[in-house]
């Protein structure tokens, strides 16, 4: 470059000054170079938590992939679906399923007013591999065993005839009278409360019991028959709030009761005997025996004169 202006250079001396400036370009591998923190650049994909998260979602749809294949496996080898349809089962528009084929199922939750029966023409087979048959709804339970068969409801039952709509047996005491059923000869139950028991007038009444029976009344128990006996085993308790009337002929059975021998003297030993009496009008009291050949006739006694 001189005072008059810039230096022209020739064709070659132009392509010469290029060739090195590219070849020290080249050969200068810190040129543009600035020393920057790793730290602070923009990270791009999925790493620390969130690539740990990833890696779990993945694991978990596997699973879930894995436990939907064994449930379609185990639902196409039960149900049998092959090209035809359903082998095993039938599903119609009405909401009515048909198995066509013998099933073993557990525990069958049917929908509300919901009804299981069969075929017309054939019966309805249901079999428990060594347990009993349960039909349950709500507190309602029927159940079916090899010995016998026990129906339990705390709301009540009752059975008619489907065809005739007859009532043939009903727990429901105010609009029907409750009557066994024909061919039913006993009823077994823990716990009974009704307001009056009673029998054809052909036959009787017999009450068992293998342990205690109580009898108990809101208003009084009152007990009416032709011929009325106790037969137990243990002792028989009396009790009333107000009074205790017999009426009719009363006959106790001594067989059973405790006695002693002719040549025991009175009041030996810790017996304290005592003799029961009957006013005329069937009222009851017991005497304390002091002596032999005691009667009835004490100063105290609630007869008054008649005795």
């Amino acid at each position: 470059q001189s005072s008059n202006g810039p230096v022209k250079k020739s064709m070659r001396e132009k392509a010469v000054e290029r060739r090195n400036v590219n070849k020290e370009h080249n050969s200068n591998f810190k040129a543009g170079y600035i020393p920057i923190d790793e730290d602070r650049l923009h990270k791009t994909g999925l790493r620390g938590r969130k690539g740990n998260l990833a890696i779990c979602v993945i694991i978990l749809l596997f699973i879930l992939a894995v436990i939907n294949l064994i449930i379609t496996l185990v639902i196409w080898a039960v149900i049998r679906i092959g090209p035809n349809g359903c082998d095993s089962m039938e599903f119609h528009e009405s909401g009515l399923l048909r198995f066509k084929q013998v099933s073993d199922m557990g525990v069958i939750h049917p929908l509300y007013k919901s009804t299981v029966g069969g075929r017309r023409n054939e019966n309805l087979v249901i079999t428990g591999n060594n347990q009993p048959i349960v039909f349950q709804q709500g507190t309602t339970k029927l159940s079916v065993e090899n010995n016998k068969t026990s129906i339990t409801s705390d709301i009540g039952m009752q059975f008619f005839d489907p065809r005739t709509q007859n009532i043939l047996f009903s727990t429901d005491y105010e609009t029907h009278e409750f009557h066994l059923p024909s061919g039913v000869k006993s009823l077994n139950v823990q716990k009974a409360s009704t307001e009056r028991i009673t029998s054809n007038a052909t036959s009787d009444l017999n009450i068992k019991v293998d342990g205690h029976a109580i009898v108990r009344g809101n208003e009084g128990v009152f007990i009416m028959g032709k011929t009325i006996e106790f037969h137990m085993g243990g002792n028989m308790e009396l009790k009333a709030e107000n009074s205790i009337i017999l009426n009719g002929s009363v006959m106790v059975s001594t067989t059973r009761l405790p006695s002693s021998s002719s040549g025991d003297q009175l009041g030996s030993g810790d017996w304290v005997r005592y003799k029961l009496c009957m006013c005329a009008d069937g009222t009851l009291f017991k005497v304390q025996v002091t002596s032999q050949n005691m009667g009835c006739q004490i100063s105290d006694n609630p007869c008054g004169n008649t005795h």
